[in-house]
């Protein structure tokens, strides 16, 4: 037996309904569904087709569900675990504006790890089984965090990259065609723009310091390109989702096509810096209107996405020890909210 839990949360003034189908137990139940047969399907396609959104109560393949719970649940664990190579230098921020840009910051990254929570719950998955997954090792992050941050150059350059990364990627997601997702990134991204603005802020004034702080800025620019490039998962010829999530309008572009525009974006702002791109074969093609680049090492990528990356061991356990510290907050929770039910059931 299935209970509806709905709850409506408002961001910035738009709402977003998360919807979670939660058993008695408080375990996360599928939702009832219909014969995937080939009508059905062909309905639900010509809607994606025709750009309509998707809704929690809407018939949906069991495989569109689960292709969203997997992508919304890793982008919500990366908003989450992002925080903490940046929380990292909160206490060592060169000025007390840059401490306070760096608290709103990480604040904010905290936000976005909980809308995304609630809209992967309107897929019939709570929220405690995909942070226990997580915890376990079972779920998946960008494999970005798992590198170190030694230097205040490397804050300006994730704000820069990684984030300038991250809205490349997101700024389609806002025209998802599964609503409760797209509604989420709307308000993610603007606050994402300002990350990358920060960070780049960060990097300008690197670049325009003292020799050693400018040598600081190329050096983390060395460190986080090719991760960054990275951040945008496995070229398409070997994405085992990338085909059926831009079939299904869950995806606009591929993973190669928004990494093709993130490196001709980013590299005119990198010369405007002063810094130099750390690939010898980055080139202009006049005829194509890009720029070439260099091979990327998938090995690096595959090898810190298995756990073998600089951090990925100080990443979980730090997670985990902050999931634990936190028990009594959530045990005195459940037992305010069970003495609310009662006394409203007496």
């Amino acid at each position: 037996m299935c209970q509806n839990f709905g709850r409506w949360c408002r961001h910035g003034g738009a709402y977003m309904y998360t919807q979670g189908l939660l058993d008695q137990g408080g375990k996360a139940a599928a939702a009832e569904q219909l014969p995937e047969d080939a009508a059905l399907l062909q309905r639900f396609q010509a809607r994606v087709d025709a750009e309509e959104k998707i809704e929690p109560k809407d018939w949906m393949p069991e495989a569109y569900r689960q292709t969203l719970i997997r992508q919304i649940s890793q982008h919500a664990h990366s908003e989450i675990v992002g925080m903490l190579p940046e929380g990292n230098w909160i206490t060592r921020a060169p000025t007390l504006l840059r401490k306070s840009i760096l608290i709103a910051k990480v604040q904010d990254e905290g936000g976005h790890g909980a809308y995304l929570y609630s809209a992967a719950e309107t897929l019939g998955i709570s929220r405690a089984e995909l942070i226990d997954q997580l915890l376990a090792g079972r779920a998946k992050y960008s494999s970005i965090f798992n590198y170190p941050t030694p230097t205040w150059a490397d804050i300006g350059a994730i704000g820069w990259l990684v984030d300038g990364a991250a809205i490349m990627n997101q700024i389609p997601l806002c025209r998802c065609s599964y609503g409760p997702y797209a509604r989420a990134m709307i308000r993610i991204c603007k606050e994402e723009s300002f990350h990358q603005r920060q960070g780049y802020d960060i990097m300008l004034q690197l670049a325009r310091g003292t020799p050693a702080q400018r040598r600081m800025a190329q050096e983390a620019l060395n460190r986080w390109w090719w991760p960054s490039l990275m951040m945008f998962g496995p070229p398409d010829t070997a994405s085992q989702h990338t085909a059926l999530s831009v079939r299904w309008k869950i995806k606009r572009f591929t993973n190669d096509e928004l990494r093709q525009k993130f490196v001709d974006f980013t590299v005119p702002q990198a010369k405007f810096l002063g810094l130099e791109v750390p690939d010898p074969q980055l080139r202009w093609d006049a005829a194509a209107g890009e720029h070439r680049y260099g091979s990327i090492d998938w090995s690096e990528f595959n090898n810190v996405l298995q756990g073998h990356g600089p951090c990925n061991r100080e990443r979980l356990g730090a997670r985990r020890e902050a999931h634990e510290a936190g028990r009594w907050v959530r045990e005195a929770a459940a037992a305010h909210a069970a003495k609310q039910r009662a006394r409203a059931a007496a």
